[in-house]
């Protein structure tokens, strides 16, 4: 059966590569779809025309259209969405704010109301096989211990706004399963290509490489943060092969997944590793966290090292993602997340490589 697939968060990078996937791996894509906000069709132009010059795609292969997940019937014009209503497939939502120090009012606008209207919209969808959503696993906020793939339970507080509005979102995802063939993913950091490094912008684990870079002539690197805390980096391949085959496997529908790593590092470790491999340097030393968040609290010394300070909080969170059901079910296709370790150098490499390249810096508040 030809498959149609329709896609938000285009073109960022996890619907880049998932594109990219979806292209090497099937040969029933009848059309893709992707719904762009009208300032990013120049963007959205340039990588579909890379798609269709590596693929050697025919012209109408991957479609724009023009829309807002924020409006209803996200802002689609009703001609395309009859046509829409009688062929889609499959459907992934990506369109998020990313940005762990993101406004409050923006935040629910596009993270919740947005998903409200794709939930609503997705509804209508005569032929859909499998509605996938990408949630966070960091929903868990505050939460502690061992955090379960089949709990949704409101943490006492939240890091951020990012966190708070993921984890509203999810609950509206959930409340369809009964009604739609739902997949929710809930990955960790994710992070560049394991092999290549290639990643799009310079945000998450990226932003203590921004500080150390630019503080690379301090005279030593002090430890900060709980020295039992861990950290969830996954590289973007791994989500990728993971969620396209979670997407279109039977057993993939109605549950959520942890797209983590199932043995991650712990944050000093973390630290260590990215200080080694950048500068050549080791910790030495121990900075209480209130003299960090005292620093960032500052806009202009943010800015001077592109850091935000909400990422300081992850250095002494002490959550545990059980990635059990994901483990499971794709033990059967031989898909697992590869050893951070072994990722380091690739993504220094990356980074050093275009750290002078401001596009692939985000704005710092």
């Amino acid at each position: 059966m030809a498959q149609v697939y329709f896609f938000t968060g285009f073109p960022g990078f996890i619907a880049n590569q998932l594109i990219r996937g979806i292209l090497t791996k099937y040969d029933n894509v009848e059309k893709i779809y992707v719904l762009i906000l009208p300032t990013m069709k120049h963007q959205a132009i340039i990588r579909i025309n890379q798609f269709n010059e590596q693929y050697s795609l025919p012209d109408g292969k991957i479609s724009i259209i023009e829309g807002d997940i924020t409006k209803v019937h996200l802002g689609i014009d009703e001609k395309i969405q009859r046509e829409l209503e009688t062929s889609i497939t499959h459907v992934f939502h990506l369109a998020a704010i990313y940005d762990l120090a993101v406004p409050k009012d923006i935040a629910y606008r596009v993270n919740v109301d947005g998903t409200r209207n794709v939930n609503e919209w997705v509804q209508k969808l005569q032929k859909l096989q499998r509605y996938t959503y990408f949630s966070t696993a960091y929903i868990a906020g505050t939460r502690t211990g061992i955090l379960k793939e089949d709990e949704l339970i409101k943490p006492p507080s939240f890091k951020n706004y990012y966190e708070e509005t993921k984890y509203e979102a999810e609950l509206l995802v959930e409340s369809l399963k009964n009604q739609v063939p739902v997949t929710i993913i809930r990955p960790g950091i994710v992070k560049g290509h394991s092999k290549t490094g290639e990643t799009v912008k310079f945000d998450g684990p990226y932003l203590f490489l921004n500080m150390m870079e630019r503080l690379r002539n301090a005279p030593f690197f002090p430890k900060m943060g709980n020295p039992e805390a861990e950290i969830n980096l996954v590289p973007v391949d791994f989500i990728v092969e993971a969620v396209l085959y979670l997407s279109h496997a039977d057993v993939g529908e109605g549950k959520t997944y942890h797209l983590t790593d199932p043995k991650p590092y712990k944050v000093l470790a973390l630290y260590e590793m990215m200080l080694n491999e950048l500068l050549g340097k080791r910790p030495k030393g121990k900075m209480p966290m209130f003299i960090p968040r005292f620093l960032l609290s500052f806009s202009s010394i943010r800015k001077a090292l592109r850091i935000e300070k909400e990422t300081l909080d992850y250095l002494t969170w002490m959550g545990k993602f059980d990635c059990t059901n994901a483990q499971r079910d794709l033990q059967e296709a031989s898909i697992s997340c590869p050893d951070l370790k072994d990722q380091i150098p690739s993504m220094i490499r990356f980074y050093l490589e275009n750290k002078d390249n401001d596009q692939y810096h985000i704005a710092i508040r």
